[in-house]
């Protein structure tokens, strides 16, 4: 999932990462709206609040509404950052695992000041809620820049349109043959019901496991990084048998 880049990744790479990545979106999304009654997968709604604010001249409001905007501004940001910046300078794998990990503890650091410390305060929340927005600009930034913004995972308005497009276009025989139309509706597809499904597992998680919904979406979130991990030690592993068998064999 996170090992290739750009038009080096194969549809069923993008089609892991997108289920598993939309899936940890829409489990967010729900405890969020659950916890803080407030959405923290996109921001779209948040400009429009922004602007609602600023027209009311209710300042603080409408600079809590722009800090939430800036920090999943930040979170795409640092993703593609540290994705160029690592060319070269580590492997491709760690570069895409960075932003994975950051979001992990951004995650995991809501699930535990809601256990520990919460005292439910305006400001808290309004923290807490920024913090959930930088997690889920890192996990856009990160899918959009390896899969060459072909896989974006948080966010379902520009979603629902391409695959409104599609659907259209599959209105003639021809495109429906087309392998890469094809190929697109079912990650989109794939993408689509990841997320619902994610935000039905988030619902369902915190009446039972109320906080530890962020635990759970940490642990998926586990497993995008270190899937590739394991392939990686388990190709060096098999190479390094063969190589001794090699040498081991008589000439």
């Amino acid at each position: 999932m996170l090992r290739k880049y750009s038009n080096h990744r194969t549809l069923e790479d993008n089609i892991k990462l997108g289920a598993l990545t939309a899936f940890s979106a829409g489990m967010v999304n729900v405890a969020s709206v659950t916890v803080f009654f407030a959405f923290t997968s996109n921001i779209t709604g948040y400009y429009a609040v922004f602007a609602q604010e600023l027209s009311k001249a209710n300042w603080y409001q409408g600079a809590v509404v722009l800090l939430w905007i800036l920090l999943f501004f930040l979170g795409s940001f640092l993703s593609n950052f540290v994705i160029i910046q690592g060319q070269g300078r580590w492997s491709r794998y760690i570069s895409h695992a960075i932003p994975v990990m950051l979001e992990f503890i951004s995650i995991l650091f809501v699930g535990l000041y809601l256990d520990f410390f919460y005292t439910n305060s305006l400001q808290e929340t309004e923290f807490l809620v920024a913090a959930l927005l930088f997690a889920m600009g890192l996990q856009n930034g990160l899918t959009a820049s390896i899969s060459n913004s072909v896989v974006k995972t948080t966010h379902l308005t520009g979603l629902t349109t391409d695959l409104a497009i599609l659907v259209s276009m599959f209105s003639k025989r021809e495109n429906r043959q087309n392998k890469a139309l094809v190929d697109k509706f079912h990650l989109l597809l794939t993408i689509m019901f990841s997320y619902v499904l994610g935000g039905i597992a988030g619902g369902i998680g915190y009446i039972f496991l109320e906080n530890g919904t962020f635990y759970l979406t940490c642990a998926i979130l586990l497993v995008i990084a270190l899937y590739d991990y394991y392939k990686l030690t388990r190709i060096k592993h098999l190479f390094h048998l063969r190589r001794n068998k090699e040498e081991d064999s008589p000439a």
